[in-house]
């Protein structure tokens, strides 16, 4: 299986031609920034394979980049990393759904390693940018993604519950820790159309599955929470989203 590094950044995909085919307007891109006519060639020869598809998830995640971006200095942002602080340094941390790298980038003075993962390559870019030499930021599935058995002694997985089945997502959290930390986020925003989970998790079912998984949820998460996400759209809209927070210890 050969997996593409486009401006240093992995693309660990199991479908790349998949991944294209529902990011049709990123392929130039990648065209684009490939440094030698091999890559160029591989590229231009998964495109030739694409099927025609109605969806361009690349034009939804370039918008959300922007997003997020104008809202590096949330509120929410501010409370994560406190409570991070919290916590004691860790030789590993993975980030699953690292976004453009606000979390993960923040961590590189008091932990050793960082790894960020997320499926969208422009989030994945602008996480890569910030990154510093203990950093590093990969696309890929984070369900399936390259780090096998590799155990971490921190976890983040923040407002993702609704975009990867919550069961699988525990699951895969829970045989990457033998001894360290999870800290999960969300708003518990399942309705999604098509793109809806088929086994929705809310408050008490993550706290229980990850009790069952050997998790100790902290005193101070144990209890459902409600802090406020808001994230700025444009100047006349804004998101409010109520966030959960559970930080779990094995």
């Amino acid at each position: 299986m050969v997996f593409p590094i486009i401006h240093k950044i992995p693309i660990i995909v199991e479908d790349f031609v998949s991944y294209l085919t529902n990011r049709s307007s990123l392929g130039g891109k990648l065209y684009a920034l490939s440094d030698t006519p091999t890559m160029k060639q591989f590229i231009k020869n998964s495109l030739s394979k694409i099927k025609e598809s109605m969806d361009d998830y690349s034009l939804t995640e370039k918008r959300w980049c922007k997003i997020y971006q104008s809202n590096r200095n949330s509120s929410f942002y501010s409370f994560i990393k406190n409570k991070l602080r919290e916590l004691p340094s860790s030789e590993n941390v993975l980030e699953l759904g690292s976004s453009i790298g606000t979390i993960s980038n923040s961590l590189k003075r008091k932990h050793k390693n960082i790894f960020g993962l997320d499926i969208s390559f422009f989030a994945t870019m602008i996480a890569k940018e910030k990154s510093s030499i203990n950093s590093d930021f990969f696309v890929a599935d984070i369900l399936n993604h390259p780090f096998g058995k590799k155990k971490f002694e921190l976890i983040l997985a923040l407002n993702i519950l609704e975009i990867v089945e919550p069961a699988q997502l525990l699951q895969s959290i829970s045989k990457q820790i033998s001894n360290g930390y999870v800290i999960l986020t969300d708003p518990y925003d399942y309705v999604r159309g098509k793109s809806s989970v088929k086994s929705p998790l809310y408050e008490k079912d993550v706290r229980q599955k990850l009790k069952k998984s050997g998790f100790l949820i902290t005193n101070k998460t144990n209890t459902p929470s409600s802090i406020n996400w808001i994230l700025k759209i444009n100047p006349r809209t804004k998101l409010i989203y109520k966030v959960d927070i559970i930080i779990g210890k094995k």
